[in-house]
């Protein structure tokens, strides 16, 4: 196939956040596509492969018109735009930047990054209970704690509660030292990191003194009727099956409530059916009551987890494979 060369003129201002440090931006789209890339005074050149060059020359002038939006370009930009584009589904990040839910306390505007955090963020919108599921970095807690605070802000509800099962990942509650908030307060951290970076210290601190933002283990969820809040619950894999119907029956009028939740990252005691795995079954295809399943693509922290997340599926798969192999041929999988 004949190579072909095309010019994307660029605005000098915006060539070296295109670019990226030390052109990585640049030399990942030279490597994906097999094509040859040069800067001429503020144009850049592409040559390759006409349908390379197709792609190359959508993506460049789309981080470009994201730069012009203010937008700092980063790794996973470049690599969300290149899937798009194998998909034939260009265009897709303008689409989505647009969606501003709120800003942090620097200024920084807090965004979905993919097709399926926005999803997620319109189901929010749309839903009175939404289920965000998918692995870690795909920003489920940080993007359900950005809508909370955007709607106590807005006075849509008058308090915001988040919750999360405290189960140990190795450790036991016992041997931390402290008081019960103390023991608790490390499960936490996760909220109270996102709750200090949109909402700022002071702010949040106010506020939880009032007694209008509430951080509290989902044992002391029991009992009550949870009116006019926005309510989160995190890493809902984590719960069982009796802790989620407890959970979901505090729901009272004017509230909105998001789980979060990562079916393969479960801490229970072997044998212990997840609240999560069981909720996803029996709650499917009621009125008001959204699902948004994310996957490895929509992974938005440092590009090596996306990595890690797509080989521990892939290793998964194999190992769910294998089982059932070996289950047919020792006849366990018979009834």
């Amino acid at each position: 196939m004949e190579d072909i060369s095309k010019e994307i003129q660029v605005p000098v201002e915006h060539m070296q956040n295109i670019f990226g440090q030390f052109d990585g931006h640049i030399k990942k789209l030279e490597r994906q596509f097999n094509v040859m890339i040069v800067d001429r005074n503020g144009k850049i050149m592409v040559c390759g492969s006409k349908r390379a060059v197709e792609h190359v020359t959508a993506i460049i002038n789309e981080l470009v018109e994201l730069s012009k939006r203010g937008n700092i370009i980063q790794e996973q930009n470049v690599d969300y735009a290149i899937t798009m584009s194998m998909e034939e589904n260009e265009d897709v990040l303008l689409e989505i930047d647009k969606d501003c839910i709120c800003h942090t306390v620097s200024g920084k505007p807090v965004k979905p990054k993919t097709l399926g955090q926005k999803q997620y963020v319109d189901s929010i919108r749309n839903n009175m209970i939404v289920f965000g599921l998918g692995p870690a970095g795909t920003g489920k807690t940080y993007l359900a704690m950005a809508m909370a605070i955007t709607a106590f802000k807005n006075q849509e509800v008058e308090r915001i509660i988040l919750t999360r099962p405290a189960i140990e990942a190795g450790e036991k509650l016992g041997f931390l030292p402290g008081d019960l908030q103390s023991k608790v307060d490390p499960y936490l951290r996760p909220l109270y990191d996102a709750l200090y970076q949109i909402m700022g210290g002071e702010t949040f601190t106010k506020n939880m003194e009032k007694g209008l933002i509430e951080v509290a283990p989902l044992a002391y969820m029991r009992g009550r009727t949870l009116d006019n809040a926005y309510i989160i619950l995190d890493e809902a894999q984590n719960t069982t099956p009796a802790q989620m119907k407890m959970f979901l029956t505090r729901i009272g009028f004017g509230s909105k409530v998001i789980v979060t939740g990562d079916a393969s990252q479960k801490d229970l005691s072997p044998g212990m059916p997840s609240g999560l795995d069981v909720a996803s079954r029996v709650l499917k295809g009621i009125e008001g009551i959204a699902f948004c399943n994310m996957s490895s693509k929509d992974v938005v922290r440092h590009p090596l987890v996306q990595k890690i997340v797509k080989a521990y599926d892939a290793y998964e798969a194999k190992e769910n494979s294998t089982n059932k192999y070996r289950n047919r041929k020792t006849g366990h999988g018979k009834q």
